[in-house]
């Protein structure tokens, strides 16, 4: 609550206190608000801004007098070593020492990415268990605690070393699952439910306190299954599976499952099933084991329910390599039904949607996906590996939907990252191939998803704006397409709808850094810059090495938002990429170090040449020449620069708005409404 003066002389009984540093107001606020509509009260005063003595007495009177002290943590209080903040926690602390154990007082919240063991945070915050709430989204869940609390719900059990007035947390018995799939006779013995916070974030490993783990109904992860193949190198046969099986769940719209990124995140990790379910907020497991021999493939699975920790179900399969499409569907029956899912439609029309019966033309199907994989993390993507793959399985099976989709996809993608930053694809050939993959499977997804791709890079924003509603249609539990067409929303300026698919996608995918930049993207260009921050930072947690972009791009935000030195710093990390240059470039400009930012522009010029025309324009623009951002904007619309589709939304783009020539651009776009 820094900055803030108080003015009454007491809290009222049973009121919450918001302690935070004055840059996390609006997260605050918005805290603040989701509590006061439940008819809780909170002390928030932003009346005035005082100190001295009558502030240091009437502060001390509100944290003596306050039900719950909650303080915001982020990454503004990691780096202010100094403010007021900082009193009202020492206080708050002090109070703690003559609270009895079971007495609830203390309820941290952290507002980004900072982590329970940043040293700045006192001692006994850390000892507690964090609710994450990212910008200050309240979940109902949240407010319904602080209500139980309120109304003097209390518990025996604390946290080992946790002292007075912390939030107890109840600990089960420790227990590991075993992440190697054993024959069924040895099976573990599961042990009792484990208590955990029915608000916990995904990306939280901690047991949670107070309330029970409440992961949505019907979700669920797929686990890698191990291979067990006498040939180790049959391992992207088993993932591949895995994949596929996975897939195929997704397209039954009653059950929620976890991407494969996150999914896949643990393998070889030997993380027990209960921490696994907790970070992707799922309510059941499932793993197995893949042993492929020359014709024949034996798969053993089970199904775990992540709460209690008990069996669902298990089976072993024996088949031949061209009944795996089948045994998707049954694999995919079993678990729904385990589940207690209601299932509607044809569920093997679902789940065998686009693929093959050829088991050559699966296992070079299988390939690919590994093989695309290797190549999306090469700069420049080497995909020649993959696109032979994909078209050895066509050539196999010329009906093999998912296979065209995929060469289709691959495609747009290394041409989109290739040398030349202005080459085309192939667009004849990727438009071949998605309009197959649709004629042959027209409720799959991602033959949408690569014609969207091809139209935007064309700059046909409405045929791009179509295919991603149908791919939105037919695949709402899809990541590929809840990341591509949410991003795309924003662009054409449907901020809502976009953050909306954004965030739906995180938590489909809560582990995976693109979720979270996507997020981020929508957030910025809403300019909803503080939440774009935390979204940003959660990109950057959850993939520290390969975050330049990520970093970049909350440099960005932070100037957006008038925070110039965490902009530099942001910008400054690593320094060289496309990105950060282009920060770097505005944000020395605007502190006054002209000469830092006509040599970062030189060093863009050299790396990108004309093919970064719009960013140019974007960086005039913020520098205030107009007319030289106009001159770039202009060449970047002759050359087709695929950048103009940012044009409509971009903040960088602001200072141009009201300039006829502008405007002229914008209408020729032909931005859909």
């Amino acid at each position: 609550m820094e900055g803030e003066s108080p003015t009454q002389a007491s809290t009222p009984a049973g009121a919450v206190f918001l302690s935070y540093a004055s840059q996390d107001a609006e997260a605050a606020k918005r805290i603040c608000e989701a509590l006061r509509a439940a008819g809780i009260e909170v002390w928030f005063d932003q009346s005035e801004l005082r100190g001295g003595d009558a502030w240091d007495r009437s502060i001390r009177q509100q944290i003596h007098d306050c039900a719950l002290f909650v303080p915001i943590i982020s990454q503004h209080t990691h780096e202010r070593l100094e403010g007021y903040f900082r009193l009202e926690w020492k206080l708050a602390v002090d109070r703690t020492h003559t609270m009895a154990e079971i007495k609830a007082f203390l309820v941290p919240i952290v507002i980004d990415s900072t982590t329970e063991r940043d040293p700045a945070i006192p001692e006994k915050f850390r000892e507690l268990q964090w609710t994450r709430l990212p910008a200050g989204e309240t979940s109902p869940a949240f407010v319904a605690r602080v209500q139980r609390l309120l109304s003097g719900e209390t518990s025996t059990t604390k946290r080992a070393g946790a002292a007075s007035g912390t939030i107890p947390t109840l600990r089960a018995p420790a227990f590991r699952w075993s992440r190697r799939l054993l024959p069924v006779a040895a099976l573990v013995v599961i042990l009792g439910a484990v208590a955990y916070l029915a608000v916990e974030r995904p990306w939280i490993s901690k047991p949670a306190a107070s309330a029970a783990f409440a992961p949505p109904p019907h979700s669920i992860a797929v686990l890698p299954f191990v291979n067990l193949s006498a040939d180790k190198e049959q391992e992207y046969f088993s993932d591949g599976l895995t994949e596929e099986l996975l897939n195929s769940l997704a397209e039954i719209n009653e059950l929620q499952v976890a991407a494969r990124t996150s999914a896949f995140s643990f393998k070889g990790t030997n993380t027990d099933i209960g921490t696994i379910a907790r970070k992707l907020n799922v309510g059941a497991v499932l793993e197995g084991s893949v042993r492929r021999s020359a014709n024949t493939i034996r798969i053993t699975a089970q199904l775990i329910n992540a709460v209690t920790g008990f069996h669902l179900w298990s089976k072993t399969y024996d088949r031949d390599l061209g009944d795996v499409l089948k045994l998707q569907t049954e694999i995919a029956t079993e678990v729904a039904s385990s589940l207690k899912v209601t299932l509607l439609g044809d569920v093997a029309t679902k789940v065998e949607l686009g693929g093959t019966r050829n088991p050559a033309a699966f296992d070079a199907y299988l390939r690919g996906l590994k093989l695309a994989r290797i190549a999306a993390a090469t700069t420049p993507m080497e995909c020649q590996a993959p696109i032979d793959a994909f078209s050895e399985a066509i050539t196999l099976d010329s009906n093999f939907a998912l296979a065209y989709a995929n060469r289709a996809l691959i495609k747009s993608e290394c041409a989109g990252n290739s040398r030349d930053w202005l080459q085309k694809p192939n667009d004849e050939s990727v438009r071949a191939d998605a309009e197959r993959a649709i004629g042959l499977a027209p409720s799959l997804a991602d033959g949408y998803v690569a014609l969207s791709r091809l139209e935007l890079g064309s700059l046909k924003l409405e045929p791009a704006d179509q295919a991603c509603a149908r791919a939105l249609a037919v695949g709402p539990g899809n990541v590929r397409v809840l990341y591509d067409c949410s991003l795309l929303a924003v662009y054409l300026g449907h901020a809502d709808t976009a953050i909306s698919g954004a965030r739906h996608g995180v938590a489909l995918d809560p582990l995976n850094p693109l979720s979270h930049r996507a997020l981020g993207d929508t957030l910025r260009f809403a300019r909803r810059y503080e939440e774009a921050i935390a979204a940003y930072q959660a990109s950057i947690a959850a993939d520290p090495e390969n975050a330049a972009e990520a970093y970049a791009l909350r440099g960005l935000s932070y100037y957006l938002a008038g925070k110039l030195s965490l902009g530099e710093s942001s910008c400054e990390v690593k320094p060289d990429s496309f990105r950060s240059r282009v920060c770097r470039a505005v944000i020395y400009d605007r502190l006054g170090r002209h000469t830092d930012a006509t040599a970062v522009l030189a060093k863009i010029k050299q790396q990108g040449g004309d093919a970064a025309a719009y960013q140019y324009a974007e960086i005039f623009a913020q520098w205030g020449d107009r007319t030289a951002a106009l001159e770039w904007l202009d060449k970047a619309k002759r050359l087709g620069d695929p950048g103009l589709i940012y044009l409509k939304t971009d903040p960088l783009m602001d200072p141009l708005r009201k300039e006829a020539r502008f405007q002229a651009i914008e209408r020729e776009l032909r931005f859909p409404q």
